[in-house]
């Protein structure tokens, strides 16, 4: 086969000579597009997959582990929620509208294809410098299309947008990231699965109809941009809402009939993905019948048919003899449903075009046992010239907290989550705007189950390993927060070019801090995502990995709040503070470096903070909690009373101003009900704690020397975002 034909399917030389092991022949075309599919590292995890190994996965409330769609959680009284995290961020730097909407259509369909109702979603989002001369405009572009394409697609669906996190920083300047996640309920008995088994069972296609949209966008995502791949509109699919709304509840209504063996998303990789996947964990054959597929646009090719990734598309493996039962269910949701295969016991997906046989590829190799790399790894030289720098402050206090409190990455974001319908559905209790962890109550069993997102590049940058347990730490701490317990995570893992030792070297050490995270909190590890290539021109990002926690709360009533409604209430810091300085926003701010160590994660510290909450929560002697974040207690504390109506002269009991913004971690603010209980339970504890006063009626925030009116914060706080897209 022609060599150029290969390296542009980015086939390398040993893989392309495992493939004529594989097949005993050379391949034509079409299985050298089915290949170079299957096997790009956004659908093989060739590159990661021996460090994901060794996940935590299990524990007594877990259904469904990593492998599925989505992963599945026990919530109690014959309930369960099933949730994901997934990227799209190259499509969404080609095109900003499309390519976020068409990631909230994709992790919408992992979730109902489990046979859940979708009733929540939230995103990551990470931008370059929008105050840069040269791309600070071209960055702004970017966020409002993709703040526009996400609340689109999921106001158009019906799916709350509840909560996420934006933040913003030069490494993401050529590469943007844009990371959707979703959560659905549903009962335990009702959980479907991605399998093909059966001979003879039929195989059938159903939703919207293919085009040429979205062609080899797998392979796309699978590689670092350039000047000459970031034009590649074509790669970009389009999502219809619309259809998609009808799509899941044809499916839900599908999923009572049990008419069906299992059903899968064609996510990436289309056609091939959802067929090959589904015949391999079953251990089956398949045959697709390509040119009965339904299709939009004249004269397509298997080629095209196989690896276009249109959107609203799902197949299934039907009970043979219900074929049309399935069919009528889609068509009277007006969606195309069409039988194109059916399940074979030869283990080979056989391929036809009009009758002839085009395609015939064994099943296993490609999707149980893909390439797994050994890429070298290597230290990051720059972190030996980082490690070392440490913090003083030089500017006024007061001059630092505002600059801090008018920075896009701690400012309110309004301008974003008003674009989204956080309040569809009528069971969110939480939402974007109110601080920390957002809420949806579960009517079914009036439980209320808390999700938070979670991210700090910056401390990745400087400790990968340490940066990715914090995240895990962080969202698990912000969940608590409510009053809810964490129980599993979801993680999307956004790194640079594999291909670089460096980057390499920092997959591998920010997989071991989610491992010793997870297992030491005990919050597994039930579904994810990798994305690889987060590089443009040589440039990678910081690494980014993004945790999602989820937890329960079994009394929707008993959800905490996370800012002040009153006066007269006791605050506390809970927690040990050190000076924390290390790739901290305020030397971010103030020297415009991100440098310096981070300390160990204290777990036990961590978790017994989590069990305090809880406990605290569940007697009833707290008024609200809010993590101590990004910005430390100056900036958690403003935040909390810029969104109250009520002052407060308050007492650090620091030696030195500056630690009024050292980001030490496993704290938390609370206001406290009942003192008396409050003081007994935290001694039990054992946990630190530090009085730093009271609510009061007088309308200032003051903190040590940092004083502004409630206005004036408020002011700052909740109009500087927007001025700065302006």
């Amino acid at each position: 086969m022609d060599k150029d034909l290969i390296k542009a399917h980015k086939i390398s030389d040993e893989e392309y000579k495992e493939i004529l092991n594989i097949l005993g022949r050379e391949p034509n075309l079409l299985e050298l597009g089915v290949i170079s599919a299957m096997w790009s590292e956004h659908c093989s995890y060739k590159s990661s997959k021996k460090y994901l190994n060794g996940f935590p996965t299990t524990a007594p409330w877990v259904i469904q582990g990593p492998g599925e769609n989505a992963g599945v959680i026990d919530i109690g009284k014959g309930m369960a929620a099933v949730f994901k995290i997934e990227s799209h961020n190259h499509p969404s730097f080609i095109e900003p509208f499309a390519g976020a909407a068409t990631g909230v259509g994709g992790i919408l369909r992992d979730i109902f294809t489990m046979g859940a109702r979708v009733v929540a979603g939230l995103n990551s989002l990470k931008f370059g410098n929008i105050h840069d001369e040269k791309i600070g405009k071209f960055q702004k572009y970017l966020l409002k299309g993709v703040v526009s394409g996400i609340s689109h697609y999921g106001n158009c669906v019906g799916v709350p947008t509840i909560g996420g996190e934006c933040a913003f920083d030069e490494c993401f300047n050529g590469n943007i990231l844009v990371n959707a996640f979703a959560l659905g309920i549903c009962k335990k008995e009702d959980i479907f699965y991605a399998k093909a088994e059966g001979v003879g069972n039929p195989v059938i296609y159903v939703g919207s109809k293919t085009g040429r949209d979205g062609l080899g966008g797998a392979v796309m995502a699978s590689d670092s941009f350039n000047e000459k791949n970031k034009s590649l509109r074509p790669t970009v699919q389009i999502g219809d809402p619309f259809c998609e709304k009808l799509l899941m509840e044809a499916c839900l209504e599908l999923f009572k009939t049990g008419f069906i063996i299992g059903i899968q998303d064609m996510g990436a990789a289309g056609l091939t993905s959802s067929s090959f996947e589904m015949a391999g964990r079953s251990g089956s054959g398949m045959k697709l019948y390509l040119d009965k597929t339904p299709m939009r646009e004249s004269k397509m090719t298997p080629y095209e048919l196989m690896l276009s990734e249109s959107q609203e598309r799902m197949l299934i493996c039907a009970k043979k003899g219900y074929e049309d039962e399935v069919i009528q269910i889609f068509k009277k949701w007006d969606l195309d449903a069409e039988v194109i295969g059916e399940v074979s016991d030869t283990g080979k997906m056989e391929l036809f075009w009009e009758g002839e046989l085009v395609g015939l590829i064994p099943i296993e190799p490609l999707s149980e046992k893909s390439p797994i790399l050994n890429r070298a790894l290597s230290e990051p030289k720059y972190l030996s010239e980082i490690q070392n720098v440490s913090f003083a402050l030089k500017m006024d206090a007061q001059e630092l907290f505002i600059k801090m409190l008018s920075n896009e990455n701690i400012s309110d974001k309004s301008y974003i989550y008003e674009q989204f319908d956080s309040s569809v559905q009528t069971n969110t209790l939480k939402a974007d705007g109110s601080l920390g962890a957002s809420v949806i109550r579960v009517k079914e069993n009036n439980a209320a189950l808390a999700m938070a997102c979670e991210c700090n590049s910056r401390l990745n940058f400087i400790n990968p390993k340490i940066g990715a347990a914090i995240a895990v730490a962080s969202a698990g701490r912000k969940v608590a927060c409510t009053g809810a317990k964490p129980l599993a995570i979801s993680d999307c893992l956004n790194y640079g070019n594999p291909e670089n030792p460096e980057v390499m070297w920092q997959f591998a050490k920010g997989c071991e801090g989610i491992k010793e995270a997870c297992k030491a909190l005990n919050t597994p590890v039930v579904s994810g995502n990798v994305s690889l290539y987060n590089e443009s021109n040589g440039m990678s990002i910081y690494p980014s990995p993004t945790i999602v926690s989820v937890g329960l709360q079994e009394d929707a009533n008993k959800i905490l709040k996370s800012h002040f409604n009153k006066a007269q209430i006791p605050i506390y810091l809970l927690g040990e503070s050190f000076g924390e300085f290390g790739a901290s926003l305020a030397m971010k701010i103030q020297d415009n470096k991100v440098a310096g160590k981070l300390r160990e994660l204290d777990f036990e510290a961590e978790l017994k903070l989590w069990n305090f909450l809880y406990e605290a929560n569940e007697k009833e002697c707290l008024e609200c909690a809010n993590n101590v974040g990004i910005g430390g207690l100056a900036v958690s504390l403003a935040k909390m009373f810029a969104i109250s109506n009520v002052g407060a002269r308050l007492k650090s009991g620091f030696k030195q101003n500056a630690w009024l913004f050292e980001e030490s971690q496993s704290r938390v603010i609370v206001g406290v009900k009942d003192e008396n209980l409050f003081l007994n339970l935290i001694h039990q504890f054992n946990i630190p704690f530090t009085k730093l006063g009271c609510t009061d009626n007088d309308l200032n925030f003051v903190l040590d020397e940092l004083s502004l009116s409630i206005k004036e914060l408020k002011e700052i706080y909740f109009n500087s975002f927007r001025e700065n897209l302006l």
